[in-house]
């Protein structure tokens, strides 16, 4: 089945098309560069520009809703998609950051599986804009990338409490990867909060 959408967008579709894009590329990014840690191949800069490229995207898409021909969504579900989206990339971004910004000297198996979800809740993000399009019926990619958010919240949670359990670990790398672990949450949540705006709109829309 397919959800056609009001006029169409071919310029807006494509610009929602690169924003989930660019997501799904600093999600892998920075799953090389948690898997990679210390001596790591991507670096800060890399990611940085992910950021950068996601606020580009945000600005157009937010643009878009002023120009002269009308969006083929509702003004504020294209701002909440934008702005969803670039969330996913920030918090990507700033879980690396902290890589450095904490003098991390070793990963943690646990966030190099929250990376993994990251990457699949991302793909599963830029299927569901996809399927905006009318190009497919994104409502089973929505389900997955919820099952995924489960995922990593159990992971997060087990990675914390595990931390607290570890007997002499210095307070200061408790801190450190309490931290990253959220970080990396934060992202997969906003994945699920894009699916959430992805699902209003088929309902609306339908």
């Amino acid at each position: 089945m397919r959800f056609p959408l009001r006029p169409k967008a071919t310029e807006f579709h494509a610009r929602l098309a690169r924003a989930g894009q660019n997501a799904v590329e600093a999600a892998r990014a920075a799953s090389r560069r948690f898997g990679e840690w210390p001596d790591a191949s991507v670096s800060a800069a890399a990611m940085k520009e992910f950021e950068r490229a996601g606020d580009v995207l945000t600005r157009e898409l937010v643009s878009s809703l002023h120009g002269r021909r009308a969006s083929p969504l509702r003004r504020e579900d294209v701002y909440e998609l934008a702005t969803r989206v670039d969330d996913i990339v920030d918090q990507t971004y700033r879980a690396s950051q902290l890589l450095d910004l904490y003098a991390v000297d070793r990963t943690s198996p646990a966030a190099i599986e929250q990376c993994e979800v990251l990457v699949l809740a991302c793909e599963g993000v830029a299927e569901a804009l996809g399927g905006l399009g009318g190009r497919s019926d994104p409502r089973g990619t929505l389900v997955r990338i919820r099952a995924l958010e489960d995922r990593g919240d159990t992971i997060q949670r087990d990675a914390i409490a595990a931390l607290f359990r570890q007997p002499g670990i210095d307070p200061l790398s408790v801190i450190r990867w309490k931290d990253i672990h959220e970080a990396l949450e934060s992202a997969i949540n906003a994945c699920e909060s894009v699916a959430h705006v992805v699902g209003n709109i088929i309902v609306k829309d339908t």
